[in-house]
């Protein structure tokens, strides 16, 4: 039912969000970087956990939610050092982008079809493999100017940003259509962990591009 997703993301979402606090506020300012890189990538575990297993294990997902939680923790305090008050900023604004979202699917009747969803995938992965790709140059020393914050940030990361709000917005659209497609056809129980969980990875993402995005606008 609709209540099992909801309750569900926002027990995900509670675990998420405790985990980023205690990070923002414990985490020495010496390990904020090497955090970061051992907790997004270790996401990727329980993430392929999720999606490829037939059946969700809660488990798996509240493990993805304490890992991200301190990934996002540590690239909040981050930014937060570079930028005050731009987390709060961030936040409200990805919830705000999040429910504008929902109000067009449902006002609108935003139907998604085969073909749309298998182009969002698409651009999605590929995205992602930009990303992954651009992470990997950076660890050897490389700057493709894809990832910059701040006011001095090239075109490039301004682009990249753009076109990562955009698709997370989209991958919202999908989202809502699982939820809806999933109590329409009375999916199992234990598939509104899977749509929790989704919907919960999504608003990660647009919450760290909206963060770059704010900094553009920023005086360090």
């Amino acid at each position: 039912t609709l209540d099992d997703v909801v309750i569900k993301a926002a027990i995900t979402m509670s675990v998420l969000v405790a985990a980023a606090v205690v990070t923002m506020l414990f985490l020495p300012i010496n390990l904020i970087r090497p955090v970061a890189v051992v907790t997004g990538l270790g996401t990727f575990v329980p993430v392929l956990l999720v999606t490829l297993r037939r059946r969700v294990n809660p488990a798996f997902v509240l493990a993805y939610s304490v890992i991200e939680g301190v990934f996002i923790g540590a690239l909040s305090l981050l930014f937060e050092r570079l930028f005050p008050g731009i987390v709060a900023q961030a936040a409200l604004a990805t919830f705000v982008t999040a429910g504008v979202t929902l109000f067009a699917y449902k006002f609108f009747n935003i139907r998604v079809t085969a073909r749309f969803r298998k182009m969002v995938l698409i651009g999605t992965a590929a995205f992602a493999a930009v990303m992954l790709l651009n992470f990997i140059l950076a660890m050897f020393g490389a700057d493709t100017g894809l990832r910059d914050i701040g006011p001095g940030a090239g075109m490039l990361s301004i682009v990249a940003s753009v076109v990562g709000v955009s698709l997370a917005v989209i991958n919202l659209v999908l989202d809502f259509d699982y939820i809806e497609q999933g109590v329409a056809q009375r999916a199992s129980e234990d598939e509104s962990w899977r749509a929790a969980f989704g919907l919960v990875v999504t608003m990660v993402w647009l919450y760290t591009e909206l963060l770059r995005i704010l900094s553009y606008f920023r005086q360090n």
